[in-house]
């Protein structure tokens, strides 16, 4: 999705929402962001890999919940019903988050957007686009249709993270 599509927002600006997961601020750009919800009731999907948390029912429509610290390497998500979910829309297909914080939506001029430190993870490196300095901390910009690409490939091949 192009910048100048992304709620009016210049090709020099870029909107990210921002969310936590095991303490990694991380953001997405806000193009991709359909939904933030609450805690939700999610239903179990039996045998699926353990990237995929299940599915819930939001305004009529199942949306599969990706776990995202199982799908960067991490423990899986506790309590998933306890959870915060992001609902991404990609290519009119929605799929929602689990995150453990959801935060502030930041305005982000292209020109402080800076490549990835070779210090980042591997697993992190795959699904990040670059890396924003705040006052306090580094945001990594993910990047969802390759996130969306990695679960689907992991579930597709049974591998499990």
């Amino acid at each position: 999705m192009s910048e100048t599509n992304m709620s009016g927002l210049s090709a020099m600006t870029r909107g990210l929402v921002t969310i936590r997961v095991a303490n990694q601020p991380l953001g997405i750009p806000v193009g991709f962001v359909r939904d933030v919800l609450g805690p939700q009731g999610i239903s179990s999907i039996p045998l699926a890999p353990s990237a995929i948390a299940g599915s819930l029912n939001l305004r009529g429509r199942i949306v599969t919940v990706l776990d995202l610290r199982t799908m960067m390497g991490l423990s899986r998500t506790e309590s998933p019903e306890k959870a915060m979910n992001v609902v991404i829309d990609l290519d009119g297909e929605l799929y929602s988050l689990l995150v453990d914080q959801v935060g502030d939506v930041l305005s982000v001029d292209e020109s402080t957007v800076e490549a990835l430190p070779h210090t980042v993870a591997p697993e992190w490196r795959a699904v990040s686009s670059g890396i924003v300095k705040l006052k306090d901390e580094l945001v990594l910009i993910l990047v969802p249709d390759t996130l969306l690409a990695m679960a689907s490939v992991a579930a597709n091949t049974g591998l499990d993270s």
